[in-house]
């Protein structure tokens, strides 16, 4: 699946994946906490993304580790790399263009481990071994938001300053956009956006480049009703329904409690698949980048435990972002797994699809 693949229907496209796949797709969890716990120092503007240039071995641990709690989606390690932050580094546009490329070929390469059978995880096990259809697996390139690239925590309010226009975010994000889906990955993941502006912007992007590969859109939110900038969470979820290249919208990086209000405010204006991967529930300190307890932070056993009533106010899209782990998406899988077999969750769609993210 690439661009000018003959995919207009973006919503449809991802349809097929999941008919392909069968009752459920878990995508992987938290990137950056994992990288750290592989012995990364992500003590860097470029947060994750140093380690395409420093540590490549260790992102692809990392996916390998996802594939084997369960996950079918792996992301890249694209969320805050881009062109502008490799060459405040030193590197040339082609060294910066290489490196995004790297993090979808990187997550292929774990992919063709994982799927050839030389990774000896249990869901490698479960699948060889002829009890359930063989799934596949799909890499999803992540595109990070402005705020991610600026480093300060704007992702989280959506405060650019106004000489940040609708047009300077699509210069912006064009050439990284296109360089992503050139490498060939199967779906594109805009996330964290902090804003209705940078939707737009987005949208449009998705048209003038003919990105043919599915999208979605996930906003993040601190009161349960509006995106982190104010704009209302009805509005931003608009702006994807207008755009037929986005495939699902939802909430990512926003405390569990708040999930299941935005998820009913969402189906008022939305059509499509509604996605939905909250964080632990912890705070992020922009001044000392650090994550910090507060109300509603909750354990891998209780975090899974809202997947059902998730599932029933009618997301089809399910899983976890910063602070969450292997061990939250493998007992997320379970979850999925012991509910489906037991069939006590409320499945608006034939199948459902469990996506996170990766901070």
């Amino acid at each position: 699946m690439g661009r000018g693949d003959g995919y207009d229907d973006a919503a449809g496209a991802l349809r097929g994946l999941v008919r392909e796949a069968g009752e459920c797709l878990v995508l992987d969890g938290a990137l950056g906490t994992e990288l750290e716990a592989h012995g990364a120092d992500l003590q860097d503007e470029l947060w994750s993304a140093s380690c395409l240039v420093s540590a490549p071995h260790i992102i692809r641990k990392v996916h390998l580790d996802y594939l084997e709690a369960g996950a079918n989606i792996i992301t890249t390690a694209s969320y805050q790399a881009t062109l502008q932050g490799f060459q405040s580094r030193g590197l040339s546009s082609e060294q910066s263009e290489t490196l995004l490329r790297r993090s979808v070929e990187i997550a292929q390469e774990a992919r063709a481990i994982f799927v050839e059978g030389r990774s000896k995880g249990p869901y490698a096990g479960r699948e060889n071994d002829g009890s359930r259809e063989r799934r596949p697996v799909l890499v999803a390139a992540s595109v990070g938001s402005y705020g991610a690239y600026l480093a300060d925590g704007s992702e989280y309010t959506g405060d650019y300053g106004r000489s940040v226009t609708k047009e300077a975010l699509k210069n912006f994000h064009r050439r990284r956009l296109q360089v992503l889906a050139d490498a060939g990955p199967d779906l594109i993941a805009f996330e964290t956006i902090p804003n209705k502006l940078e939707a737009q912007a987005y949208s449009e992007l998705l048209e003038e480049n003919d990105i043919r590969i599915p999208a979605w859109f996930s906003f993040t939110s601190k009161d349960g009703a509006n995106a982190a900038s104010g704009d209302p969470i009805t509005e931003c979820a608009a702006v994807a329904d207008s755009c037929r290249r986005v495939a699902s919208v939802g909430i990512n990086c926003t405390a569990p409690g708040l999930i299941h209000g935005l998820i009913l405010s969402i189906r008022k204006v939305y059509t499509k698949a509604i996605v939905v991967y909250p964080n632990s529930g912890e705070t992020y300190v922009a001044e000392t980048k650090e994550w910090v307890d507060s109300a509603g932070a909750s354990g891998t056993t209780d975090f899974a435990s809202c997947v059902g009533k998730w599932r029933e106010a009618g997301a089809s899209v399910v899983g976890g972002c910063c602070r969450t782990s292997p061990a939250t998406v493998g007992a997320i899988a379970r979850a999925l797994r012991e509910a489906d077999a037991a069939d006590v969750f409320y499945r608006p769609k034939p199948c459902s699809l469990v996506f996170s993210q990766k901070s």
